[in-house]
């Protein structure tokens, strides 16, 4: 009979695009899920749920590290008896990979549990699949700035060079954005001039985030292809934005799918940057659910934690 044990693992929130790197760029940051399982005798999975996955309650229906963790112990005739405690500082449908990490989180839980070591590969090119692209997935999995670049052999990984004096700051209203409705709203063709001047702005990106070069970033954060169709979807996106440039930002653009919005800046600027975005969105609204960071970038990625 094949017998589970307690594991746990952790895994970074990720920023994707960060502007023209549409589903192509992903940067790790220094927000975490933290999952952990103990197996017991009850017959049953319960989910324990804090942080920002308090509001969920305690049901496993939709749950992604739940699961996945009951499919894949179910291939091995394993039925998953236990407490499934998840802890994240992650703001849920806002733009900071929360999916794409639960997805890593589950994969490698899975693993853990039957006390196997740790399989990367697999590891992403599932998440890949069930996400549709693997910019989230790869800094989450792997830590750091992550390119990932579709093959006929599969999707690959590239570390990127970051500079220290890029700090980031991050603000979001109190509602998320789907990613899917996000999707809906780009269009199914552009013309070979943008796809070409965005393939330009994305050179700059990455020249620029190698480098701390404020004009650089200010120019490949200047995206055609999805931003402003999702800003769309943002409410206060455009006085946010502004609040973000008067603060100090090099530039602000939507973080993933939204409904966050994610600033470049000198990373002495990130605290005040950020507390300016949270104001803007907060204005006039009391809304005490907005919220508003600097984030450090992440070169941890995916880690067993030892109980």
């Amino acid at each position: 009979m094949n017998e589970i044990s307690p594991a746990r693992v952790r895994v970074p929130c990720s920023t994707s695009n960060l502007g023209a790197g549409f589903d192509t760029i992903g940067l790790a940051l220094e927000r975490f899920l933290d999952v952990s399982f103990t197996p017991d005798a009850s017959g049953a999975l319960r989910v324990v749920r804090t942080g920002t996955l308090r509001a969920m309650g305690d049901g496993t229906e939709n749950d992604i590290v739940a699961g996945i963790l009951k499919n894949r112990l179910a291939e091995i005739d394993v039925s998953v008896s236990g407490v499934l405690t998840m802890h994240s500082d992650i703001p849920v449908a806002r733009g900071l990979g929360a999916s794409a990490a639960a997805r890593v989180a589950g994969y490698d839980l899975a693993l853990a549990v039957q006390r196997l070591p740790r399989d990367d590969d697999a590891t992403f090119a599932r998440a890949y699949m069930k996400e549709g692209h693997g910019d989230n997935a790869a800094p989450s999995l792997f830590g750091g700035l992550r390119a990932v670049a579709a093959t006929e052999d599969g999707p690959i990984v590239m570390s990127l060079p970051l500079s220290p004096e890029v700090g980031f700051a991050y603000a979001a209203p109190s509602v998320g954005v789907s990613t899917d409705e996000a999707r809906r709203r780009l269009p199914s063709v552009v013309s070979h001039g943008l796809a070409t001047a965005s393939l330009g702005k994305l050179a700059a990106l990455l020249q620029g985030l190698a480098n701390a070069d404020a004009d650089l970033i200010r120019i490949g954060a200047q995206d055609e292809l999805h931003a402003p169709h999702r800003m769309a979807l943002i409410p206060k996106a455009t006085s946010v934005v502004e609040a973000g440039m008067d603060a100090g930002a090099w530039a602000v653009t939507v973080s993933g799918a939204g409904s966050g919005l994610i600033a470049m800046c000198d990373h002495a600027d990130a605290d005040a940057v950020a507390e300016a975005m949270h104001k803007a969105f907060d204005e006039g609204a009391g809304d005490s659910d907005c919220v508003g960071f600097s984030l450090r970038p992440s070169e941890r990625g995916l880690e067993r934690v030892e109980l």
